[in-house]
C-alpha cells in the first residue's frame, strides 16, 4: 500500500496518507543511519513532527574520536507541515520512496552534505498496536530501507567522506508518547516494559531485517524477517527469533543470533556486536531534548558526550544501536556484512532473566 505520497510528513493516521484522524501524540517522522564498509564512522539523523504539539525537531549524532557528538534543533511548527527543515537541519526528498537529502548549515563546527539512495523498494513493516487497557500506547506503521550513501560530514574541521558507505532509512508515523508525559496515566498503573530488537544488515548483493517487539514473558506481539535482494527478489516470515547473550550487568547484547524459517529454507545469522551509539544522541530518551519537547521558537545546541563507559540503570543509556558484523548461514552459502543492532529492553523480560525496570 505504500505510495510516493507516504515519504512526505503529512499522514493524519497510523494510516498509509489516504485517511485522515487526530490523536494528541501523533508523529512523523524520518530516521537515518550510516556507517563504512567495515562499520566505521557512525552517524544517524532523526527528524520528527508533531502536528498536534505545533513542534518539530531535528537531530544529527556521529560517532568520532571516541566520543559522540551531536546536534539538535526544535522549532513551532506553526502548522506548516511541508517545511522539512529545522534550523540548519533540513530533508529534501529528491524521489519519493527512492532518494532523500540531508543538509546541515554550518553550525558550531557541524556542517553535512549527505544524500541517501535506496538499495530496493521500501518494506512496510507489520502495523504496530499496543494497548495499555483502554489507551493506545503505540499505533504507527513504519517502512525501512536500506541504501547506499554519498557526500560528506564535518565535525570541527575534519571531513568525513560518505561515498562508501551504506546504512538504513525508516519513514514512521502514527500514535507513540511524544512531547511532555501525560498527567493523567492509566488506571490502574502499569509498569513500565518494552522489549524492542531491530537487527537491519547490509550485504554484497542485498539486505536482511529482523525485528521483535515482546511482551515481559517474551511472547512477541510484533515480529518479522524479511530477505531482500537487490534485484527486487522478496521473502517474508513472522517465523523468526532472535537470542541474547547480555553483557554482565548492562542489558545490551554481547551476542545475537537470529533463526528464521522462509518456507522450506532455514536461515541462521550471527550479530557480533562492537561500537555503541546512544540514541539519546537523537532524541529518544534524551532528558533535555525528548522528541516533540517544546523549547521555543527555535532552539539549536551542541552536545558532545564523552567517551565515559555507558552506565548501568541509567535510563537514557538503554536505548542503543551497536554496530555488528553479521556472518548469515542460508541455503547452503554464507554471507558477510555490516548491519546495527537496535536494543531497549526496558522493565521486566522473563527469557533474559530480568525483573526490574533498569537494572538486573
Amino acid at each position: 500500500m505504500l505510495t510516493k505520497g507516504d515519504d512526505y510528513p503529512i499522514h493524519q493516521t497510523p494510516e498509509p496518507v489516504a485517511f485522515a484522524g487526530t490523536d494528541r501524540n501523533f508523529y512523523d517522522r524520518y530516521f537515518f543511519n550510516g556507517y563504512g564498509p567495515e562499520g566505521e564512522a557512525f552517524f544517524a539523523i532523526a527528524f520528527g513532527i508533531y502536528p498536534n504539539l505545533n513542534v518539530a525537531d531535528a537531530h544529527f549524532s556521529c560517532l568520532v574520536g571516541g566520543k559522540q557528538i551531536c546536534l539538535h534543533a526544535s522549532k513551532l511548527l506553526g502548522m506548516e507541515r511541508m517545511d522539512l527543515s529545522v534550523g540548519p537541519i533540513s530533508i529534501d526528498i529528491v524521489e519519493p520512496l527512492q532518494i532523500l537529502r540531508v543538509r546541515i548549515a554550518p553550525t558550531d563546527g557541524i556542517a553535512a552534505d549527505l544524500t541517501f539512495t535506496g538499495r530496493h523498494f521500501p518494506i512496510e513493516e507489520p502495523r504496530f498496536t499496543r494497548r495499555f487497557g483502554p489507551r493506545s500506547f503505540m499505533d504507527y506503521t513504519r517502512l525501512t530501507q536500506n541504501g547506499h550513501w554519498s557526500g560528506w560530514y564535518e565535525i570541527d574541521g575534519q571531513r568525513v567522506g560518505v561515498d562508501t558507505h551504506v546504512g538504513t532509512r525508516d519513514r514512521s508515523w502514527g500514535v507513540r508518547p511524544v512531547g511532555a508525559r501525560d498527567p493523567q496515566p492509566i488506571v490502574p498503573e502499569v509498569a513500565p516494559q518494552f522489549y524492542w530488537l531491530w537487527s537491519p544488515a547490509n550485504f554484497a548483493n542485498g539486505s536482511l531485517f529482523f525485528h521483535v517487539n515482546a511482551d515481559a514473558e517474551g511472547k512477541p506481539w510484533n515480529v518479522r524477517a524479511v530477505r531482500q535482494a537487490d534485484s527486487g527478489e522478496h521473502d517474508e516470515t513472522s517465523d523468526g527469533a532472535m537470542t541474547l547473550t547480555l553483557e554482565p550487568g548492562l542489558r545490551h547484547a554481547s551476542a545475537a543470533t537470529l533463526t528464521a524459517k522462509f518456507g522450506d529454507d532455514r536461515l541462521a545469522a550471527t550479530f557480533e556486536p562492537g561500537a555503541k551509539f546512544l540514541m539519546r544522541g537523537i532524541g529518544y530518551g534524551h532528558p533535555d531534548w525528548p522528541h516533540g519537547g517544546w523549547k521555543g521558537a527555535l532552539a539549536v545546541e551542541r552536545e558532545d558526550m564523552g567517551p565515559a563507559a555507558i552506565s548501568a540503570g541509567r535510563p537514557d543509556h538503554l536505548h542503543i544501536q551497536a554496530l555488528a558484523r553479521v556472518t548469515v548461514e542460508d541455503g547452503g552459502q554464507t554471507h558477510v556484512g555490516t548491519g546495527i543492532l537496535e536494543q531497549l529492553i526496558l522493565g521486566p523480560y522473563a527469557p533474559l532473566g530480568l525483573t526490574t525496570v533498569f537494572g538486573d
